[in-house]
């Protein structure tokens, strides 16, 4: 169960994980921050995130860490890591200059690893390498230019709630797939929880997921997550900036909601 539970999940955590800050003052000078997310299938907590950032102004580091907790350790057990570094700008995107990922479930990892100078892939490493399969895209060199990690890709600067931030399309690599995330803004809401991190105005944008190339196309996974409806995220204005973070992600999965909310935060 452990092992089929990692391998169906895997892309959707990248995606997860992918959009855990999307802008946590990544432009201004030294910052350190960092966050605590909870991870929930249909309500049940199975695990927990943490993210620290950093960014100089002219160089930035994020580092995600994820183990499986709660009710879920019972039956599985794992963990999964992902870093991004690059460049930073005032007034510009992240650029990821570097991207690794590592899971590991049953005594079993699988990594990855790539380069890129200016959004040009300039190399990959994928441990265990990937087995030939007739019904795997293959990657072109062209799909590997003008792309983001999928840590880096969603840091956004915004002057507020601004809908405008939402409506824009993430050309994203992993190392082993090319995919567009195309980003809408849905409308606003007011988080009034007590059990989270935050309590006050968020907005909802809706995401879309485009399979480019190195996905299966013969995949269930694949498929399910082109046609999701419920792949959605909620972004909070980070007090005292003009910048926005995650306050919740929901993505809809054949296993029910798999949804992360903010419960701590410290910058």
């Amino acid at each position: 169960m452990a092992a089929s539970f990692y391998r169906k999940l895997y892309r959707v955590f990248l995606f997860v994980f992918g959009a855990i800050l999307l802008a946590p003052q990544a432009f201004a000078a030294d910052v350190n921050a960092k966050a605590n997310y909870i991870v929930s299938l249909r309500g049940v907590n199975i695990a927990t995130v943490g993210v620290a950032f950093k960014d100089n102004g002219d160089k930035y580091s994020v580092n995600i860490s994820g183990d499986v907790a709660g009710l879920a350790s019972l039956v599985a057990a794992g963990t999964a890591t992902l870093a991004s570094y690059g460049t930073s700008s005032k007034g510009g995107d992240l650029q990821s200059d570097q991207f690794e990922l590592e899971t590991i479930a049953n005594e079993q990892s699988f990594r990855v690893r790539f380069q890129a100078n200016k959004g040009n892939v300039t190399s990959t490493q994928v441990i265990p390498a990937l087995t030939q399969n007739e019904n795997r895209v293959p990657v072109a060199a062209a799909h590997r230019r003008n792309i983001n990690d999928p840590i880096a890709a969603f840091f956004l600067k915004s002057n507020g709630l601004d809908p405008a931030v939402c409506n824009r399309t993430l050309e994203i690599y992993t190392g082993v797939e090319r995919y567009d995330i195309h980003l809408k803004f849905a409308k606003n809401q007011t988080a009034t929880s007590k059990a989270t991190g935050y309590q006050g105005p968020v907005m909802l944008c809706t995401m879309r997921y485009k399979p480019i190339s190195g996905h299966f196309s013969n995949s269930d996974t694949t498929n399910y997550m082109k046609s999701n409806q419920r792949f959605l995220i909620w972004y909070a204005p980070l007090e005292n900036s003009d910048y926005l973070i995650p306050y919740r992600i929901l993505v809809g999965t054949a296993f029910g909601d798999l949804s992360m909310v903010l419960t701590r935060l410290n910058n």
